[in-house]
């Protein structure tokens, strides 16, 4: 979906206020948001198109007011209340700005959500910089590439209802296929279903003046592009 989160070109935001020797957290909360979307990721219960997914489909008003782990931490409640792993009464207590556990003490939680949680596999303290360090390939065996290096292409111009990784900027814009990466999970229907359905990744770069015009201060701009975002230039 065109999402809030999509800004590359937008006008209007003033200068980005850059912070020097910036620090990892700025509170010990967002250290603690970090941890927990870690750690429920590594349950399983969902994947990494779909964190991305629930953080960019955020209400544009409430996205553009929150700050980075602010925006981690409503996703996270969103997946983990979509999952039944948070009771209706316990997500109104967070949005409450209560804890979650404030709904099981006075009775409203059904129960709540702890039994499910300790069902959930456990991502311990010794496994977790093994795991970072391991990441996520994406690369999947898939359909055999439509475009080569050098290629000129478009992107298609496009407004799906649901997750993409096409930045609206790019979308009915001229380009050249600087690399091929073959085959990688495909983030559109990864984050729908959870299927991979692979799809060829290029390297596509767009020239500024045929992004934003001649007026523009910038050379160029190289975005990955899955295959489905392309089309052939054929004028």
């Amino acid at each position: 979906m065109n999402g809030p989160h999509d800004l590359g070109g937008a006008q209007g935001f003033g200068r980005l206020a850059l912070e020097f020797d910036e620090p990892p957290f700025h509170a010990d909360w967002e250290r603690r948001v970090l941890a927990v979307t870690l750690a429920m990721g590594a349950t399983g219960q969902w994947n990494l198109d779909m964190t991305r997914s629930a953080r960019e489909s955020l209400p544009p008003a409430q996205y553009l007011a929150s700050s980075y782990y602010e925006i981690w931490f409503e996703a996270l409640v969103r997946l983990l209340h979509r999952r039944g792993l948070l009771s209706d009464a316990e997500r109104a207590a967070v949005d409450r700005g209560a804890a979650a556990s404030d709904a099981n003490a006075s009775g409203d939680g059904a129960g709540g959500s702890l039994p499910a949680l300790l069902a959930l596999p456990v991502l311990h303290r010794d496994r977790v910089a093994a795991v970072l360090a391991a990441g996520s390939p994406t690369v999947r065996p898939g359909p055999t590439p439509a475009y080569a290096v050098g290629d000129r292409v478009r992107a298609r111009l496009i407004h799906p209802q649901g997750h993409t990784r096409t930045p609206r900027y790019i979308r009915g814009r001229p380009g050249v296929i600087t690399a091929s990466h073959g085959a990688h999970v495909f983030p559109d229907s990864h984050a729908a279903s959870g299927a991979e359905a692979p799809q060829p990744l290029y390297t596509v770069r767009f020239e500024a003046a045929d992004l934003w015009g001649p007026d523009t201060t910038g050379d160029a701009v190289s975005v990955d592009c899955w295959e489905p975002y392309l089309e052939p230039l054929t004028t």
